[in-house]
């Protein structure tokens, strides 16, 4: 729960009742590598902050093929927000790479912050752009050669690489799994 507090602190400051209402709202999840945090054709009803392992947004591309969108590991938010926020039918899904631990908080609770807790939708704001900034497929990373690619999610996310399976990173990087393997083995 320290980690979950010291991250809202970073976008605004919370004072005890604040503090104290975050953590009797907050529900412990564990999810086995393999689960689901949301679902695509499901309406998200919950934000969750992870605290250990990785989860991953994807969608399925009219192929049927899964396109991994993003990679989110600890420290940050989980939730596909714009459906969270409208109610609305998901057609991404939010799943665990690894065995995780999350911080997770319903949509009731979540909207009842704004009304409890003095700055709240501010500090919400911000973390949602963060969450929102995570999920997003980044121009350069489209218009660059699948090598730059490669090397650039090396340098962001360099502990994830042995960490979650490498068709993963493929597909979030738009590439084939043996276009990934030629390059791994080229760069080394």
């Amino acid at each position: 729960m320290k980690e979950l507090i010291s991250y809202i602190s970073q976008f605004g400051s919370l004072n005890t009742p604040g503090v104290e209402l975050i953590i009797s709202k907050a529900t412990e999840v564990n999810l086995r590598k393999g689960e689901y945090f949301s679902k695509a054709g499901r309406i998200p009803k919950q934000v969750g902050f992870i605290t250990e392992g990785v989860i991953r947004g994807y969608y399925h591309d009219s192929l049927g093929d899964e396109i991994t969108r993003c990679i989110i590991s600890e420290n940050s938010i989980v939730v596909d927000y714009i459906n969270f926020e409208a109610n609305t039918f998901s057609s991404e899904s939010l799943q665990a790479c690894t065995d995780c631990k999350l911080v997770v908080f319903s949509k009731n609770d979540w909207d009842d912050f704004s009304q409890s807790i003095a700055g709240w939708d501010n500090i919400k704001n911000k973390m949602v752009q963060i969450c929102m900034y995570q999920k997003s497929r980044k121009g350069p990373v489209i218009s660059q050669d699948a090598a730059t690619r490669y090397i650039d999610f090396l340098e962001h996310y360099p502990m994830l690489i042995n960490r979650i399976p490498l068709a993963y990173i493929a597909s979030y990087l738009g590439i084939t799994p043996q276009s990934l393997s030629r390059i791994r083995r080229a760069i080394r």
